[in-house]
């Protein structure tokens, strides 16, 4: 992969009455990622809109094969396999590379 830092932006649509659970799996993910030797930020924002709440998060690795290595992480692994069933949309991913 790319030895150049890759940033990913993911948003998360809770279900009605399951923001607190979402949150809940996300902080701990937080906590976990922030551990892993390639991960620079890993930052969680909440944003409300309509009546709705979406929780956002901004990350960065310092290269592809980081990236990588958290989705290959253990902890990442259960998150993807929990969180589906609490959100009323598939996870929003955009995974981004520097232009300037």
């Amino acid at each position: 992969m790319s030895d150049q830092s890759v940033m990913v932006f993911a948003s998360f649509t809770p279900r009605e009455g399951r923001a607190e659970a979402v949150v809940s799996i996300l902080r701990r993910m937080r906590t976990a990622t922030r551990q892993e030797p390639g991960n620079e930020q890993y930052d969680l924002f909440q944003a409300e809109r309509d009546g709705r709440t979406t929780f956002h998060l901004i990350e960065r690795y310092a290269d592809g094969d980081a990236l990588q290595a958290h989705r290959d992480s253990t902890h990442y692994q259960a998150y993807r396999a929990e969180i589906p069933d609490l959100l009323d949309e598939p996870i929003g991913v955009l995974v981004l590379t520097e232009v300037d």
